[in-house]
Parts: structure tokens; sequence; C-alpha cells
């Protein structure tokens, strides 16, 4: 493991197809009201471009600042999230897929620190979206809340 260098900035790409329409995935993410069957569980607004807000896990007593930096209706969201002072960009791309689907790609950049902690960030990151998209898969397709997110950290049985 000696000299080991990152030659680019890592950058994290999850992805999955949702059997429903482009129009209500798109909103399924911007609408707190719905994203809180399959993610987060409290967001201080709906996401609208120039808006600041706050999203909150409550079940881990975890909250993210959220700067929405763009919103293309049912094409692109950007935001920029995290601790002020290390944030990273989220863009999730949303594309009509045959008559009733929409395929869903969150892409996450800009980790910040030395090559470890930003491989390190990196898996979290993938690992976090991808579960994102399966429960919202679970939850638009059929109406199934797994709980996905409240269950990968289980008080007690983890030393995350």
């Amino acid at each position: 493991m000696k000299n080991l260098q990152l030659t680019q900035e890592p950058q994290v790409k999850a992805a999955m197809l949702i059997r429903k329409p482009v129009a209500e995935v798109f909103e399924a993410f911007v609408n707190p009201e719905i994203t809180t069957a399959f993610w987060f569980t409290k967001s201080s607004a709906k996401l609208e471009a120039g808006k600041s807000l706050t999203w909150t896990w409550e079940m881990y007593n975890v909250s993210v600042q959220v700067n929405v930096k763009e919103i293309k209706e049912h094409k692109r969201i950007l935001i920029e999230w995290g601790d002020p002072g290390n944030m990273t960009n989220v863009e999730w791309t949303f594309v009509p897929y045959e008559s009733e689907s929409t395929y869903v790609i969150i892409t996450n950049s800009g980790f910040q620190g030395n090559g470890d902690s930003m491989i390190a960030q990196a898996f979290d990151s993938l690992g976090g979206f991808t579960t994102v998209l399966d429960g919202a898969k679970a939850w638009l397709e059929h109406g199934i809340k797994l709980n996905l997110i409240k269950d990968k950290y289980p008080k007690g049985l983890t030393e995350h």
C-alpha cells in the first residue's frame, strides 16, 4: 500500500429504474411530504432553486444543510449539502424511459480532505444513495415503506 495516490477526485453515481412517470418520480424528490416516506424524516421546505433548507433524520439526531443550486422540472436537481465548510454537490438526473418509467441517476462529487477521507466519503455516499433509490422504488412502485434508512444503523448494533 505504499505510495497510493489519487489521480482524480472521486465521484459517485447510483442509478435505478423506477416504473413510474418522470413527473411523479421528480415530485417525490422535491416534495418532502413524499420524500419522508423513503429518506429523511423532516425537511424545513420543499426543494426550490435558490433556497437553503435543512433535512433531518430524527432517528439519528442528524441534520444537514441543503442549498438548492438548480431545478429543471422533471429533468434535474442540483444541490450542495453537508456541514458548512465541508459540502458536496449532489445531482439528480431524471431520464424518461419507455412509456411510464424513469431512470434516476444520482451523482455526488466534491469530496474534501485527504485521499483516504475522500474515498471513505465516496463509499459512504454510494451506499447511502443506493439505499435511497431502493426505498424510493419500493415506495413509488408498490406503496411499501421499507424503513431502509431507519434500519441501516440500528441503535446499539453498529459502530456507525
